[in-house]
Protein backbone atom coordinates (compact mmCIF):
# COMPACT_ATOMS: atom_id res chain seq x y z
CA UNK A 1 0.00 0.00 0.00
CA UNK A 2 1.26 3.39 -0.83
CA UNK A 3 1.40 5.97 2.16
CA UNK A 4 0.97 9.88 1.23
CA UNK A 5 3.61 12.19 2.46
CA UNK A 6 0.55 14.20 3.81
CA UNK A 7 -1.09 10.93 5.73
CA UNK A 8 2.42 10.73 7.26
CA UNK A 9 2.81 14.27 8.20
CA UNK A 10 -0.78 14.32 9.31
CA UNK A 11 0.15 11.50 11.81
CA UNK A 12 3.58 12.79 12.90
CA UNK A 13 1.87 16.15 13.86
CA UNK A 14 -0.49 14.68 15.90
CA UNK A 15 1.81 12.37 17.83
CA UNK A 16 4.82 13.92 17.48
CA UNK A 17 6.56 10.38 16.36
CA UNK A 18 9.17 10.33 13.73
CA UNK A 19 8.72 9.91 9.64
CA UNK A 20 10.05 6.27 9.71
CA UNK A 21 7.92 5.67 12.43
CA UNK A 22 4.40 6.60 11.42
CA UNK A 23 5.04 5.56 8.07
CA UNK A 24 5.88 1.74 9.06
CA UNK A 25 2.67 2.67 11.21
CA UNK A 26 0.34 3.67 8.78
CA UNK A 27 1.44 0.61 6.42
CA UNK A 28 0.28 -1.69 9.22
CA UNK A 29 -2.86 -0.38 9.67
CA UNK A 30 -3.50 -0.18 5.86
CA UNK A 31 -3.63 3.74 5.96
CA UNK A 32 -5.92 3.74 9.00
CA UNK A 33 -5.12 6.69 10.75
CA UNK A 34 -6.56 5.44 14.50
CA UNK A 35 -5.17 2.29 14.06
CA UNK A 36 -1.78 4.11 13.47
CA UNK A 37 -1.97 5.93 16.53
CA UNK A 38 -2.64 3.23 18.65
CA UNK A 39 0.32 1.41 17.36
CA UNK A 40 2.65 4.07 17.83
CA UNK A 41 0.82 4.28 21.15
CA UNK A 42 1.94 0.49 21.63
CA UNK A 43 5.25 1.11 20.85
CA UNK A 44 5.79 3.68 22.63
CA UNK A 45 4.68 1.44 25.98
CA UNK A 46 7.06 -0.84 24.56
CA UNK A 47 10.04 1.42 24.59
CA UNK A 48 9.02 2.47 28.33
CA UNK A 49 9.34 -0.76 29.37
CA UNK A 50 12.60 -1.26 27.63
CA UNK A 51 13.97 2.09 29.11
CA UNK A 52 12.55 1.67 32.65
CA UNK A 53 15.90 0.70 34.09
CA UNK A 54 17.78 3.18 32.34
CA UNK A 55 19.50 6.08 35.11
CA UNK A 56 18.01 9.13 34.75
CA UNK A 57 20.45 11.86 36.24
CA UNK A 58 20.09 14.71 33.79
CA UNK A 59 16.80 17.16 33.75
CA UNK A 60 15.46 19.98 34.20
CA UNK A 61 13.70 21.92 37.33
CA UNK A 62 11.21 23.97 35.68
CA UNK A 63 9.09 27.01 37.76
CA UNK A 64 5.03 28.08 37.13
CA UNK A 65 3.85 30.92 38.51
CA UNK A 66 0.08 31.32 37.72
CA UNK A 67 -2.91 33.73 38.94
CA UNK A 68 -0.95 36.92 39.27
CA UNK A 69 1.84 34.97 41.17
CA UNK A 70 -1.26 33.36 43.28
CA UNK A 71 -0.49 29.98 42.88
CA UNK A 72 3.80 28.91 42.00
CA UNK A 73 4.93 25.35 41.23
CA UNK A 74 8.04 24.17 41.09
CA UNK A 75 8.78 20.09 39.12
CA UNK A 76 11.48 18.42 38.89
CA UNK A 77 11.61 15.78 35.98
CA UNK A 78 14.89 13.27 34.78
CA UNK A 79 16.39 12.09 32.08
CA UNK A 80 19.09 10.34 30.58
CA UNK A 81 21.10 12.21 29.42
CA UNK A 82 21.51 16.14 28.79
CA UNK A 83 21.22 16.46 24.81
CA UNK A 84 17.17 15.24 25.29
CA UNK A 85 16.62 17.64 28.46
CA UNK A 86 17.74 20.60 26.13
CA UNK A 87 15.22 19.45 23.95
CA UNK A 88 11.97 21.20 22.84
CA UNK A 89 9.36 18.33 23.24
CA UNK A 90 11.15 18.00 26.79
CA UNK A 91 10.78 21.36 27.60
CA UNK A 92 7.32 21.24 26.32
CA UNK A 93 6.52 17.76 28.82
CA UNK A 94 8.05 19.85 31.47
CA UNK A 95 6.37 23.33 31.62
CA UNK A 96 2.88 21.24 30.51
CA UNK A 97 3.74 19.16 34.09
CA UNK A 98 4.13 22.22 35.74
CA UNK A 99 0.66 23.90 34.44
CA UNK A 100 -0.85 20.66 35.09
CA UNK A 101 0.34 20.64 38.58
CA UNK A 102 -1.01 24.62 39.25
CA UNK A 103 -4.20 23.33 37.99
CA UNK A 104 -5.08 20.03 39.64
CA UNK A 105 -3.65 20.03 42.82
CA UNK A 106 -2.20 16.52 42.78
CA UNK A 107 -0.52 15.67 46.35
CA UNK A 108 2.33 12.89 44.72
CA UNK A 109 3.78 11.91 41.28
CA UNK A 110 1.29 8.47 41.49
CA UNK A 111 -1.72 11.12 41.88
CA UNK A 112 -0.48 13.30 39.17
CA UNK A 113 0.33 10.74 36.67
CA UNK A 114 -3.25 9.10 37.04
CA UNK A 115 -4.81 12.46 36.78
CA UNK A 116 -6.58 13.63 33.33
CA UNK A 117 -4.57 15.75 31.26
CA UNK A 118 -5.59 20.06 31.52
CA UNK A 119 -5.56 20.52 27.54
CA UNK A 120 -7.24 16.71 26.75
CA UNK A 121 -9.45 14.65 29.04
CA UNK A 122 -9.40 11.38 26.59
CA UNK A 123 -5.62 11.41 28.12
CA UNK A 124 -3.94 10.90 31.33
CA UNK A 125 -0.48 13.10 32.45
CA UNK A 126 0.82 9.18 32.26
CA UNK A 127 -0.48 8.78 28.79
CA UNK A 128 1.31 12.38 28.25
CA UNK A 129 4.53 10.71 29.88
CA UNK A 130 4.74 7.90 27.56
CA UNK A 131 4.30 10.03 24.57
CA UNK A 132 7.32 12.12 25.53
CA UNK A 133 8.94 8.97 26.25
CA UNK A 134 8.37 7.63 22.96
CA UNK A 135 9.74 11.21 21.27
CA UNK A 136 12.61 11.07 22.98
CA UNK A 137 13.97 7.81 23.04
CA UNK A 138 14.60 7.70 27.11
CA UNK A 139 13.32 6.88 30.29
CA UNK A 140 12.02 9.50 31.73
CA UNK A 141 11.07 9.95 35.51
CA UNK A 142 9.04 13.02 37.43
CA UNK A 143 10.96 13.12 40.40
CA UNK A 144 9.20 15.67 42.59
CA UNK A 145 7.48 18.81 42.60
CA UNK A 146 5.91 21.48 44.94
CA UNK A 147 2.92 23.81 44.78
CA UNK A 148 2.35 26.60 46.42
CA UNK A 149 -1.19 29.14 46.78
CA UNK A 150 -1.26 32.34 48.65
CA UNK A 151 -3.30 31.69 52.04
CA UNK A 152 -2.66 28.16 51.90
Amino acid sequence: MKISVQEIKKLRDKTGCGVADCRRALEESGGDLKKAEGILKEKGVAVARKRSEKETSQGLVETYVHGDGKIGVMVEVNCETDFVARTDDFKKFVHELAMQIAAMKPKDVAELVKQPYIRDQEKTIGDLLKETLAKTGENIKIKRFCRYELGE
